[in-house]
């Protein structure tokens, strides 16, 4: 059954991403028939471990004419009506479209066993259970755990039972409704923004921008950790500039309190956590091996689970949820093929191969030509965050901005790591107040909070995240960061 604030959220949302992208595709298809293609002939290797090139403006050349794309090609060819299945088997295991995607459907199907052994949902009952009445240990906590979910796994949607659970929990502290959607969406948002992993962000840019998934961790944990830090003191800034003197009662708390199986499962993902930031640095692990570690999690938390937890977790249902998981990365790898059939219309990526796209990056970088890299990387971010309004997924928004925004920012000395910082940090951090957003209507909806109320408080907020966001940008510019 559908929350009812799930339901508002239904009737206010903007057309869907796969319909947003299907009007760019057509887009593209009628610019294809204008711009000549043309190539870039000095290509210079781009960073270990990453498929990415660097290109020069200088280096540009028009090779032929401009030409229509058919509807329909026999023979293995493109046209409009073969792009989804084009764009779905293009690339292999090591990269975009079909290795990305393979990975994500694992990767999915991985977090649906680990949530329906219900550790994680526990573990944050328990939490608030325990520290209900110590409110300097009860908001941080709940900020810290609530952010990880954003980074871990996306975390959304999944703040709306929450929310509803809390609401009179908090009420009784003498804490309003605003303060629940801070410690729960508001956190999932900084993390989502801040990831190092998220599977619908920073997974997706990378794989789109031919770097390696999860590469460039250390940084993003670093900034991850500042956000999180950040916005706990501005929620306890809230929380005690409004909060109303109540009675503290002992009573003992009803909430579930999490299980000697919950912890050997939260161990489980800690040490996967731990393994693939290890992998990722020191071994140069790639979709492959990133997809057979989230399996292994899975099997072995859905092993824990089984054994210590018969009576509500079946392994039937363990396989379900791990189709489950997986299903919900459908929409994911349906955005990853239309984008990547969108650059096959326009020729593909390789700078060396006459191509439309070629020819665009050349006359974008040729407007763009002498900005310095830090004033580019922040444009980004800015044009980033506007988009976002347009496109509040960010799986989508990744689909439809990194083929452009990659190889332009070689073209401008801005590396393709910070390009996917910007990307992330503007299309996360805007999701605070964006009313296009299915999952911040919804939370709202939940907390019975208005929405211009809300917007008043997150301008202040948004614009300190993104005045954080932008000295990231720019810092990493001039430390080198992907370089």
């Amino acid at each position: 059954m559908n929350h009812p604030a799930a339901e508002l959220a239904e009737s206010r949302r903007t057309p869907d991403t796969l319909l947003i992208l299907l009007a760019v595709v057509l887009f593209t298809a009628f610019l294809a028939a204008f711009v000549p293609p043309g190539k870039f002939t000095e290509v210079q290797a781009g960073t270990a471990g990453s498929k990415a090139v660097q290109i020069s403006l200088e280096s540009y050349q028009q090779t032929g004419t401009a030409q229509a794309v058919p509807l329909f090609a026999e023979g293995g060819g493109l046209g409009l009506l073969n792009l989804p299945f084009e764009g779905l088997v293009a690339g292999d295991k090591f990269g975009s479209a079909i290795g990305l995607i393979a990975f994500l459907l694992i990767m999915g199907g991985s977090f649906g066993v680990l949530m329906r052994t219900g550790a994680i949902d526990r573990a944050i009952l328990g939490f608030v259970g325990r520290f209900e009445h110590q409110l300097w240990v009860l908001l941080p906590g709940l900020f810290v755990l609530f952010s990880l979910g954003g980074a871990i796994f996306g975390m959304g949607e999944e703040t709306i039972p929450f929310v509803l659970l809390l609401v009179p929990i908090f009420a009784r502290l003498g804490l309003d409704a605003v303060c629940v959607v801070l410690v729960t969406f508001v956190a999932t948002q900084v993390g989502f923004a801040t990831s190092w992993m998220n599977p619908f962000s920073v997974i997706v840019a990378q794989g789109i921008s031919g770097l390696p998934p999860g590469s460039g961790a250390p940084l993003r944990i670093v900034m991850w950790a500042t956000f999180t830090l950040v916005g706990i003191v501005m929620t306890m800034r809230y929380a005690l500039r409004h909060r109303i003197p109540v009675s503290v009662s002992t009573t003992e708390s009803v909430l579930a309190k999490p299980k000697t199986v919950d912890w050997l499962i939260l161990l489980v993902l800690l040490a996967t956590l731990i393994w693939v930031i290890y992998g990722v640095t020191q071994r140069s692990y790639f979709l492959p091996e990133l997809a057979a570690q989230f399996f292994a999690m899975a099997m072995l938390a859905g092993l824990i689970a089984w054994i210590g937890n018969r009576r509500e977790v079946s392994a039937n249902a363990l396989a379900e949820a791990f189709t489950t998981g997986a299903g919900q990365m459908l929409p994911v790898a349906l955005v990853i093929a239309l984008a990547k059939g969108m650059l096959l219309l326009l020729g593909g990526t390789d700078p060396a191969s006459p191509s439309a796209l070629n020819t665009i990056l050349f006359h974008l970088g040729h407007m763009l030509d002498g900005t310095p890299a830090a004033l580019a990387a922040w444009l980004m971010l800015g044009v980033q965050s506007m988009l976002n309004f347009l496109v509040p997924s960010g799986s989508g928004q990744a689909a439809l901005t990194m083929p452009i925004m990659a190889p332009l920012g070689d073209l401008l000395g801005v590396t393709r790591q910070v390009s996917v910082l910007a990307f992330q940090l503007g299309d996360g951090l805007t999701n605070l107040i964006v009313p296009t957003s299915a999952v911040l209507m919804g939370v709202l909806g939940a907390a019975r909070v208005d929405w211009l109320v809300w917007a008043k408080l997150m301008l202040v907020w948004l614009s300190i995240f993104l005045a954080l966001g932008s000295t990231f940008v720019i810092g990493a510019v001039f430390a080198g960061f992907g370089t």
